[in-house]
């Protein structure tokens, strides 16, 4: 059995509050993102579902939009985590990292539109990660000097 903050692991309620950070996190830019794309195809902007994308301009506004929704999604996980939220927001560019880069190879093999878009989602996991995660904590510092922990 480990005592809080002895330097091993974190106590099973903390491994939970973790998990569900990393997944809240997860579960904002999916439903953000898809909401985003479900309304742009209501409205004609984009092609119909299924169809392939091959217009770089509105290849740039999923990137664009879905690159916010990061920034949002790592800040969440770092506003949530129990403790070390860099370390969350890293464990969720890995893990967004792996699936985007999964994604790329279907959606490339799949030619549903320019190679380059679903490499740059993939890629850019490691930079909005880092912003969101970065926001958070400028936010909790300037908390902390301001007397509002």
């Amino acid at each position: 059995m480990t005592t809080p903050g002895a330097g091993t692991s974190p106590p099973a309620r903390r491994l939970g509050r973790s998990a569900a950070a990393v997944l809240a996190g997860f579960v904002a830019v999916v439903v953000l993102s898809l909401g985003t794309d479900q309304v742009l195809h209501v409205l004609q902007i984009y092609p119909p579902w299924g169809q392939p994308m091959r217009d770089p301009g509105l290849n740039l506004l999923a990137l664009g939009y879905r690159c916010v929704y990061g920034v949002f999604g790592s800040y969440l996980m770092a506003r949530l985590a129990p403790y070390a939220p860099m370390r969350h927001v890293w464990v969720g560019a890995a893990i967004g990292f792996v699936l985007s880069s999964v994604g790329a190879i279907g959606a490339i093999r799949m030619d549903l539109g320019p190679a380059w878009y679903p490499i740059a989602l993939a890629f850019s996991a490691w930079s909005t990660a880092w912003l969101g995660g970065t926001l958070h904590l400028r936010q909790q510092a300037q908390a902390t000097r301001a007397g509002n922990p």
